[in-house]
């Protein structure tokens, strides 16, 4: 009596994990989200009257404007390079001021201790609240805080300073 074994095709487990690092390689770029629509989300759900204005130039950056509170807040990303920039920043205060020594103090004590990763800067005659950050590794979370922050150092700030040292 003879048996037979069956044919038995054997599949080398090598192929079958570099079939899959493509596949979930090629997913994960029909998922991916740009960084420039991570960025629209996070001032969609900010946006006081929903109302964005979108920029964009030829090099591929972005720059949209919009209102928080009482004050408009830019963002600006250079591309989607991870060597392009997430720049944030909205104007708090005109210059020239009355008792612009006491301001200046003021503002370099609360980069000091309240800024966070923003800062205070004067920008064309105007005082900003501002932050920069590479793009470069930068995670989803990390873009909403920096847009965050600055709005709301901002938006907090804005009216106390004027009142202060406003003409």
């Amino acid at each position: 009596m003879t048996t037979s074994e069956p044919n038995q095709e054997t599949v080398s487990t090598d192929s079958l994990s570099s079939e899959s690092a493509i596949v979930d390689a090629q997913v994960e770029k029909a998922t991916a989200v740009t960084y420039a629509e991570e960025i629209e989300t996070v001032i969609a759900s900010m946006a006081v009257d929903q109302k964005v204005m979108v920029g964009q130039n030829e090099a591929g950056g972005h720059l949209w404007k919009f209102k928080y509170g009482s004050v408009e807040v830019f963002v600006q990303l250079t591309g989607e390079t991870e060597n392009d920039t997430l720049t944030v920043w909205a104007f708090v205060l005109q210059l020239p001021v009355k008792n612009e020594a006491q301001l200046m103090r003021k503002l370099l004590e609360m980069n000091w201790l309240s800024t966070l990763e923003a800062h205070f800067a004067i920008v064309d005659d105007r005082v900003a609240v501002v932050s920069t950050r590479k793009i470069g590794e930068i995670s989803a979370g990390e873009m909403s805080r920096t847009i965050t922050i600055v709005a709301t150092i901002a938006d907090d700030n804005d009216d106390v300073l004027q009142a202060e040292f406003g003409q």
